[in-house]
């Protein structure tokens, strides 16, 4: 499956610090329990292309919209 292909996979995800200082993105679906562990600096970096991604995906109209407050 590439990054521009449909996917019917459902997972739950959680994002939050370690004990060790450490940020930790928790994926969990249906036989998938992966976590993964990033250094806060890795973690900004990771923020910031979710933040690019999620405005060339706006740009491109093919997001949901605007999410209501």
């Amino acid at each position: 499956m590439g990054i521009d292909k449909q996917s019917d996979v459902a997972a739950n995800l959680q994002i939050g610090p370690t004990s060790l200082g450490m940020v930790r993105i928790y994926v969990e679906g249906e036989g998938v329990d992966l976590p993964l562990d990033f250094d806060p600096d890795e973690a900004e970096e990771i923020a910031e292309e979710l933040r690019a991604a999620a405005a060339q995906a706006r740009a491109m109209g093919t997001g949901k919209g605007p999410k209501k407050r």
